[in-house]
């Protein structure tokens, strides 16, 4: 009988011992977002650039081309087609863009001269700008290059094609910072990550292509001007998911207001009516296959990640919180607790399984 209570006493013990564990690691793992946020960043993007031509190269694999070859013309098409999209695109791009600012900036100006018509609107102006966010300067930098932007872009891209050459190189690396026994579940961890970015990318570049053509198409059929750049804003900003298609409103609906009220109203609509369809429809469609993280959790990261770390937290915060999910699904949830927890790329009755046959 004692031995029994001591055997309940020394699992008891190892299970709380392997929870603090946990939080442990936890907190480990926010303090080196913390302190080097910049190269956790540039990593997560290297990351997905070696996804990217993962996926880009797999047509090739079909054919049967070596891998290396495979890479290679991947990177050619990807190249080519960046290239080919800003000679057709980057000037009338450019043009409209500018255009837009100024738009949203008379805008502003229109906004402001009406608010301080009226006690109330002055009282609100005053609050504002007490919390100013100069929503020009905003738009325009997320379209400003600087000479550290262009660093991390190459060492991001360069990355990335050294881990998409040689993955095996660098997840074996990886694993032999751990014990001996542990570098199994490791290398089966970066695997699990590796697929969920993967199905991650899929699934968000189709959104934003959706989401791109469908806001350009209507802005174009209201009667806006600059279509084709506020189609633009609206797909790149789908990369961000919740917040950025918010931010991609409100350009589009401050150019309408230098029309009329009427094509503001209009604007507003589209735009809700746009992502209500996606919300609705296009997003359930593509998470069923893709990767699904429930939307609190992947706002909330983004609130998180993008308060700590700034715009372009923001911008890879996603990534970030996909990474994050998956390791605590799996480590955490599965194989700590011994519950249930569906993976990307696993169907959904796989983690059903053991459990059925334990019960039989």
């Amino acid at each position: 009988m004692v031995s029994g209570e001591s055997a309940i006493m020394a699992a008891t013990t190892q299970q709380l011992l392997q929870r603090a564990l946990w939080i442990a690691g936890l907190l480990l793992v926010a303090a080196i977002l913390w302190l080097a946020s910049d190269v956790v960043l540039i990593s997560v993007g290297a990351l997905l650039v070696a996804v990217l031509l993962q996926v880009v190269s797999e047509p090739f694999r079909w054919v049967r081309l070596p891998r290396g070859l495979s890479l290679f013309l991947a990177g050619v098409l990807i190249f080519c087609v960046l290239v080919g999209v800003g000679y057709l695109f980057g000037t009338a791009i450019a043009a409209q863009l500018e255009e837009v600012i100024d738009r949203v900036q008379e805008a502003q100006s229109g906004l402001t001269r009406l608010l301080n018509s009226s006690d109330i609107g002055r009282m609100a102006l005053k609050n504002v700008r007490g919390v100013d966010v100069p929503l020009t300067d905003i738009f325009s930098r997320l379209f400003s290059v600087s000479a550290n932007v262009v660093v991390g872009l190459v060492v991001m891209i360069f990355g990335g094609i050294y881990l998409a050459a040689q993955p095996a190189l660098y997840r074996e690396g990886l694993s032999r910072l751990f014990p001996r026994e542990w570098r199994g579940e490791v290398e089966e961890t970066i695997d699990t990550v590796a697929r969920a970015l993967r199905l991650w990318l899929f699934g968000q570049l189709i959104e934003m292509v959706i989401i791109g053509a469908m806001s350009g198409v209507a802005v174009w059929l209201i009667g806006l001007p600059s279509a084709l750049a506020l189609g633009v804003v609206a797909g790149v900003a789908e990369f961000v998911p919740y917040l950025g298609p918010i931010v991609a409103a409100v350009p589009a609906i401050l150019v309408a207001v230098t029309l009329s009220p009427a094509t503001a109203l209009w604007t507003f609509f589209a735009y809700v009516a746009i992502h209500q369809l996606e919300g609705q429809l296009v997003m359930p469609l593509i998470q069923r296959r893709m990767v699904f993280i429930p939307p609190a959790v992947m706002l909330l990261s983004i609130v998180a990640i993008g308060y700590a770390f700034g715009v372009v937290g923001a911008m890879f915060a996603a990534p970030l919180t996909v990474i994050i999910f998956v390791l605590v699904s799996k480590l955490y949830v599965r194989d700590a607790l011994g519950q249930e927890a569906v993976l990307p790329g696993e169907p959904t009755d796989q983690s059903a399984a053991p459990a059925t046959a334990s019960k039989a």
